[in-house]
């Protein structure tokens, strides 16, 4: 998990998108729209030895690591799993609030707790190819479709 939050921040370049500063007295009043979540999702493989020990993990997810979690300002965080020709792949969806992903990603590859949880789940996960190349666990994808 680690890995794929960290090596995110190399390969991508981000604009601040989040939503709204808490609103003024006079924002309160206003019917201006808040900008939406930036979407995320990425893709790898599990090892199938791993696969019960996965899902075990996220089955009884740490409380510091889901706080840590949500403290990065990350929403409607999923991890699914498919079995595709006989391999497992994950993928991750998680929505970003915040202004400042980099920073928030930082934070959280520096909490102690965090990179423990990542002691247990990196070792699970097997990177597509072209992820293993750039030295990252999950994979990057495009998003193709999206209907609010």
């Amino acid at each position: 998990m680690r890995k794929f939050l960290v090596l995110l921040l190399a390969s991508l370049t981000l604009a601040g998108c989040a939503t709204a500063p808490a609103p003024s007295s006079t924002a309160m009043n206003s019917t201006a729209p808040t900008r939406a979540p930036q979407r995320f999702a990425w893709v790898t493989g599990l090892k199938p030895e791993k696969a019960a020990y996965y899902k075990e993990l996220h089955a009884n997810a740490w409380p510091a690591v889901n706080r840590q979690i949500k403290a990065s300002h990350i929403q409607n965080f999923s991890i699914h799993l498919r079995e595709i020709e006989g391999k497992l792949y994950l993928f991750a969806y998680l929505e970003y609030t915040g202004t400042d992903f980099a920073a928030d990603m930082k934070k959280m590859g520096d909490d102690p707790e965090t990179r423990r949880w990542w002691k247990e789940t990196d070792p699970c996960q097997q990177p597509l190819p072209d992820a293993a190349a750039a030295g990252k666990i999950w994979a990057d994808t495009t998003e193709v479709y999206y209907l609010p």
